[in-house]
Order: structure tokens, then sequence, then C-alpha cells
């Protein structure tokens, strides 16, 4: 099985790639719906002794969080030691099963692959990227969105060109979603006959 690693920075496309790659029938590991799933009760006691005030009726109330996060850059870190690892048992969880039923292809939609790491624990790395002006076009109006958040969140990450750099395949979403996805779909033919070795190497165990 061939094992995808999909990331980009907030607002660069990533739902939208992993929309056309389920469309095509593969499956996908969103790393940010399991942390949605881990912060609604999972974690939320672990959360709430790292940052007191973050956990409202059992779960982690984000922008609460936020606001701690953006008061001590630097706890990034305190946090990232709880939800990386509870990440990575989701992932082996999704990937031994898509093992299990056969899959050719399986992907997994993380934002911080390179920055945490897991692109070591992957076959092809897919970087979905357009220029920062319309990054801050698709983000700042977001609820709860502000420059300095933005920019807080931008910071912790590899800058666009080193993240092209890493790619495999860097997919440009500055157009529309319909070039988006012919660019996803042209991945995928010219993956289609490969095989991978890191699920043997990293996940089957």
């Amino acid at each position: 099985m061939l094992i995808i690693g999909l990331t980009g920075s907030i607002g660069m496309g990533k739902s939208t790639a992993a929309a056309r790659f389920r469309k095509n029938g593969i499956a996908v590991f969103d790393a940010d719906a399991e942390v949605h799933r881990l912060y609604a009760g999972p974690i939320s006691a672990e959360i709430e002794s790292a940052f007191p005030g973050a956990v409202e009726d059992g779960k982690v109330d984000r922008a609460k969080l936020s606001v701690l996060l953006l008061k001590k850059p630097e706890s990034f870190k305190d946090l990232e030691k709880i939800v990386h690892p509870r990440i990575r048992q989701g992932e082996r969880r999704f990937l031994q099963a898509e093992h299990a039923r056969g899959a050719q292809m399986a992907v997994l939609e993380v934002p911080l692959l390179f920055e945490a790491g897991g692109f070591e624990k992957v076959d092809v790395k897919v970087v979905v990227s357009a220029d920062s002006e319309i990054q801050r076009q698709r983000v700042l109006p977001r609820p709860g969105m502000t420059t300095k958040k933005l920019a807080t969140i931008i910071a912790r990450q590899l800058s666009e060109t080193e993240k092209r750099t890493r790619a495999d395949f860097v997919v440009d979403t500055a157009g529309s979603i319909d070039n988006c996805n012919s660019q996803i779909d042209r991945i995928i033919a010219k993956l289609s006959a490969r095989t991978g070795q890191a699920y043997d190497k990293y996940w089957r165990d």
C-alpha cells in the first residue's frame, strides 16, 4: 500500500485536495478532524491540566485554548506533546484498516507533516500551496481569526519555499477548484503503478 502525505499551511486548500482523493476512492485520514474528536473528551483532562481554563463542560474550548497559546506561543510544544502521540495512534489504526481491506493507496492529511516529522513515515509527499496574499484572503475572514493569530500559525511552520522543495508533488491551489482537482487526478494517475515501503517499515505493528 502506498501512503501519501498531504500537507499545506492554513487556507492552502488541503480539504479541497483531500475531497478529490476521496472522490477517486482513496481514503483520507484527517488529522484536524481527529484533533476535534480528541478535544471533545478523550484528552480534555490532560489539556486542562496543562492549560487551565481551556476546558468547558468536559470539552476543550478551542477559542479559549487559542487565547492561552497566543499569550504564550512557546507552550505550543506542551500541546504537541499531548496531541501528537494520539494523532499517531489514530493514523496507525486508519492505515492498518486500509491495509486490511486491500487498499492500493491511503492519504494522511496532516497540516504539520514536515514540522512534526511525519514526512519520514510516508511514501509520497504532496504539498498544496498558493501565494501568501491568497492565503490571507481565505483565512482572515474566518470566525475568530486575526492577523496576529495567522502570523503565529505561520511562524510555527516551514516556509512555502521549503515545503515546495521537500515535496514530491506540489498542487497549486491559487486557481479554481476544477484546476486543483485536475492536478490531483494527474498525481493519482502517476502513482497508480507504484508500491510503498512505509507501511511495512513504520505502521504494520
